[in-house]
């Protein structure tokens, strides 16, 4: 089912690609509400549901911007929020009846938290049986231990491959396993519409944190899972690539990117030592790896002769990929440099919050930032009277 004449009654255009897909989103924190706020820009209608106090992220501050935690502002863009407490029992009803007209309903409860509410998938399915469910939690449907990104940065190996032996484990300094849980549950869901849309028949989509870290490893998990190895922390250096890390120069560093056997040996022509790429010791992958020991020392005192935005300069010009290492600061300039409009202004009218852009670029049915992130609650009144059918 489809509803056109959402977008009208709660103030969207409804001109994306899901304009007219009803949201029920009863997700908080990252993982849950980045993936709405995914289907949002590509024009849902979301509505949020929060408890009296908001979305845990409300209050995870500093920073700032005004009297909003720039955390929430990270993953709720072109939502509703409506206020609703599961322990009174009009709103109880208010928010099954969302669940009864929506197409997607998004949660992030600890794994069957929402069946004393009536809220669970069976349950809902029941109401609406198109109904596309999207579970998410911490350890899958059978474990109720609640999920957080640390701790599966933690259990699943991801900070035993970051860092260094002198450093230890290093988390990500991101909440890197949220992310990609919230984009696996975006993929699903839209897995589900197109079978939705092809059957009539909706379905539950389950992901969790520690699977999601795990898919998220790539290589590394491969790396155990086909080839029995154990992956340990290399720091900035690659397990497979060589060189493909942070080099020393004579001022600051660079990152050098060597992908193949041909750009090695360009960088040891422009480095002045075309015989290395010659060399049985470094001509190709398999040796590079193994005697990386003695290939550093030569390509550290090479380097070791211009400054890092020489040097960036120079194997720029040679076609070779090389970066300086920036701060998000200049990451953020450096894309806006490049005409990617990395910060899109969110809203309209008199609350309009600058949010950094959804990177989908579709060129029929781009994303849209019609709403700022909503105040706590912005929408309970509309939301409820639409419920009632007082459109």
């Amino acid at each position: 089912m489809e509803h056109e004449d959402q977008q009208d009654a709660f103030g969207r255009a409804g001109t994306g690609p899901l304009a007219g897909v009803v949201v029920a989103d009863f997700s908080r924190v990252l993982a849950g509400p980045y993936a709405t706020m995914m289907l949002a820009d590509l024009g849902a209608t979301v509505i949020k549901v929060e408890g009296r106090t908001g979305d845990d992220t409300r209050h995870w501050a500093p920073p700032r911007r005004d009297d909003d935690a720039t955390y929430f502002l990270t993953a709720n863009r072109n939502k509703h929020s409506v206020v609703l407490d599961f322990k009174d029992a009009d709103d109880l009803a208010a928010a099954q009846e969302l669940a009864r007209r929506a197409d997607i309903l998004v949660e992030n409860f600890k794994a069957g938290g929402l069946a004393k509410y009536g809220l669970d998938y069976d349950t809902v399915k029941a109401g609406n049986p198109g109904i596309v469910y999207a579970s998410v939690t911490g350890f899958g449907p059978n474990n109720p231990q609640p999920g957080y990104d640390l701790l599966i940065q933690g259990l699943s190996g991801f900070m035993s491959v970051t860092g260094s032996e002198e450093s230890g484990p290093v988390k990500a300094g991101v909440a890197v396993v949220d992310v990609f849980t919230g984009l696996h549950t975006t993929v699903g869901i839209l897995a589900a519409l197109a079978h939705r849309k092809d059957t009539g028949i909706g379905q539950h989509v389950e992901t969790n944190l520690l699977s999601s870290a795990l898919s998220g490893l790539a290589n590394q998990t491969s790396a155990y899972v086909a080839g029995g190895v154990v992956p340990q922390a290399m720091g900035n250096a690659h397990p497979s690539l060589y060189p493909y890390q942070p080099m020393p120069t004579a001022q600051g560093q660079i990152i050098i990117a060597v992908g193949n056997d041909n750009q090695f040996k360009k960088l040891a022509e422009v480095l002045g030592h075309p015989e290395w790429a010659a060399d049985e010791r470094f001509a190709n992958f398999a040796d590079r790896n193994v005697n990386r020991a003695e290939l550093e020392p030569a390509l550290i005192a090479a380097l070791s002769m211009r400054t890092n935005q020489e040097w960036f300069d120079i194997l720029t010009e040679a076609g070779l990929p090389c970066a300086p290492i920036n701060t998000i600061a200049q990451g953020v300039d450096l894309a806006s440099s490049l005409g990617l409009d990395p910060v899109a202004e969110a809203g309209a009218g008199g609350r309009v919050i600058p949010t950094v852009a959804n990177p989908i670029g579709l060129s029929e049915t781009p994303v849209s930032y019609d709403l700022a992130p909503p105040t706590l609650g912005e929408s309970t009144e509309t939301v409820k009277a639409w419920l009632r059918g007082e459109e």
